[in-house]
């Protein structure tokens, strides 16, 4: 399977998500290596456009395609022809004429990468738009569950907090669903989407029975900077109904996984001793986000699994 672009993980197979979170595992195992670079992209050029604020996702993209040997541009808008006035499509059309390979893009405006397959002819890999998803989260929080877990299916997750501005969610539900979880979200009315089951989720607006024997409670944060009103009384009560902190957590089960896409809001929707504890996969998320979007990369290089480049 080579990718010709990674928008959405409702696009995506159950045999595709396989073989990246397979090809993740490989690349995983490079990067405990003392050398951790390959020559598999080598001649390859990757563009990162991230017209919004991003420290892991934009990180792990750089890391991921320089380990794989690829020539990495980062734009910053802030500096570019946009600022100006110059359409996207103008300034990626004038970028891809300097012969770039792979696009990799965060923008505000859901449907923005989509838009792009149509106009320009790199491939294109989705960051995050506006509220619809984040594909390359959800992979790497599928890889994580399975690393820790050595499944998906049949396992209950519960994702908890801001499930109606949160691409994460959304590309979570979407990818699990495939995998054979069973997927709960948990949070105030206000934050749920209207119509959510129909994606084949569970819906609780308690938190305790909401993550009541779940062998993974994935928590967000909420996101402020997406709301156009008022959806809950205050951070306060918000976090006193709706924090995980370890009594809380003590519904779930007793091996149960911690995860955070991050940025996490310590004593909101996350208690520190949660974050920190021994249940917590937090900064393992970040570690597997490397070797999945190396899996990513690879396969939209044109790579093929089963031929890797030691």
């Amino acid at each position: 399977m080579a990718l010709q672009h990674l928008i959405a993980l409702q696009d995506v197979s159950a045999e595709q998500i396989t073989e990246i979170l397979k090809l993740a595992k490989t690349f995983k195992e490079v990067n405990e290596r003392q050398v951790k670079k390959l020559p598999t992209l080598k001649g390859k050029t990757v563009a990162n456009f991230f017209f919004e604020n991003s420290t892991r996702t934009k990180t792990s993209f750089e890391i991921a395609a320089k380990r794989l040997s690829a020539d990495v541009l980062n734009l910053a808008i802030s500096t570019s022809s946009v600022a100006k006035g110059e359409t996207l499509i103008d300034t990626i059309r004038t970028i891809e004429a300097m012969q770039i390979d792979i696009v990799v893009i965060r923008h505000g405006v859901s449907g923005v990468p989509q838009m792009l397959t149509g106009n320009i002819s790199s491939r294109i890999i989705n960051a995050g738009d506006g509220m619809h998803e984040h594909p390359t989260q959800g992979l790497l929080d599928m890889f994580t569950i399975l690393d820790k877990k050595g499944r998906l299916e049949g396992l209950t997750v519960a994702i908890v907090g801001d499930i109606a501005h949160s691409r994460v969610a959304r590309s979570n539900i979407w990818g699990l669903k495939k995998m054979g979880a069973k997927v709960r979200v948990v949070g105030p009315a206000t934050l749920i989407p209207k119509d959510i089951e129909k994606m084949g989720v569970e819906v609780y607006h308690d938190l305790e029975k909401g993550i009541k024997d779940a062998d993974v409670v994935n928590i967000l944060r909420m996101q402020l900077e997406r709301m156009k009103k008022h959806l809950f009384p205050t951070i306060r009560e918000y976090a006193m109904l709706f924090g995980v902190n370890t009594t809380k957590l003590k519904s779930a089960k007793p091996d149960c996984l911690v995860m955070h896409p991050g940025p996490m809001n310590r004593g909101i929707e996350i208690s520190p001793n949660v974050a920190d504890g021994p249940q917590s996969v937090i900064e393992e998320q970040v570690t597997n986000g490397v070797a999945v979007r190396m899996a990513v990369l690879y396969l939209m290089g044109g790579g093929k699994a089963n031929e890797i480049i030691d």
